[in-house]
């Protein structure tokens, strides 16, 4: 998986987890947590995030360039 649409608004979106840090200095960027924990490799980006196309494009492209980079399963 890759993205998904946030119930709260925006995406989840799958990071390389090296750019975590990196990328929750941007703005409308934050930890995706789950059970209380961060989940590392995992970010929300608020709706303000992804207003345009290009800003949806860079995330959308980010997250399958992490994904294809996995090994198979």
């Amino acid at each position: 998986m890759t993205v998904a649409a946030s119930g709260q608004g925006g995406l989840l979106v799958r990071v390389p987890p090296e750019d975590t840090d990196k990328l929750l200095a941007r703005a409308h960027v934050s930890p995706m947590v789950m059970g209380g924990r961060d989940t590392r490799g995992w970010l929300r980006v608020d709706a303000d995030g992804v207003k345009t196309k290009r800003q949806l494009q860079g995330w959308v492209r980010r997250s399958v360039q992490r994904v294809r980079a996995l090994p198979p399963k």
